[in-house]
């Protein structure tokens, strides 16, 4: 099997039908599977300092996305249920996690209370207490800048 490539570019830069993919599958995966219904374009995909990240199978249809902004407090990211389990997701973080070093910057999130295992992966750490966001469990979390 081919590796996918992991796309990276401002929203300005992405064609409208990649852009539709990855808003799409961030509006199934938080808005329609866990059942939450909030504003998920909440317009920090626009902003002149967030990146998207994603990766699409040949046809274009997107499996598996990221976006980080400058201040590394909107973090989003999500993973088609079909793709699930083959490490794409942590193929993102870790390239979104390079981008934040190479600015300085440390990252930020508010993570779903389940998957704190798999930002500590990453050196994560909880930051705060946790809380409930639309009736799922989060824990704040951060990872300081790595040098370069």
């Amino acid at each position: 099997m081919t590796e996918l490539e992991v796309h990276v570019a401002r929203a300005s830069e992405v064609s409208p039908v990649t852009l539709y993919r990855v808003l799409q599958l961030r509006v199934d995966v938080f808005v329609v599977e866990q059942r939450c219904a909030y504003r998920e374009l909440d317009g920090r995909d626009l902003e002149p300092d967030a990146w998207l990240l994603w990766v699409a199978e040949p046809s274009g249809t997107v499996l598996a996305t990221l976006r980080i902004v400058r201040d590394a407090s909107a973090v989003r990211i999500a993973t088609a249920r079909s793709a699930r389990s083959r490490g794409l997701a942590a193929r993102l973080m870790w390239r979104a996690l390079e981008l934040s070093d190479s600015v300085g910057d440390d990252v930020v999130l508010d993570a779903q209370s389940p998957l704190r295992a798999w930002y500590e992966r990453f050196g994560f750490a909880v930051s705060g207490e946790p809380f409930d966001e639309d009736g799922i469990p989060h824990v704040p979390m951060t990872r300081r800048r790595r040098p370069p």
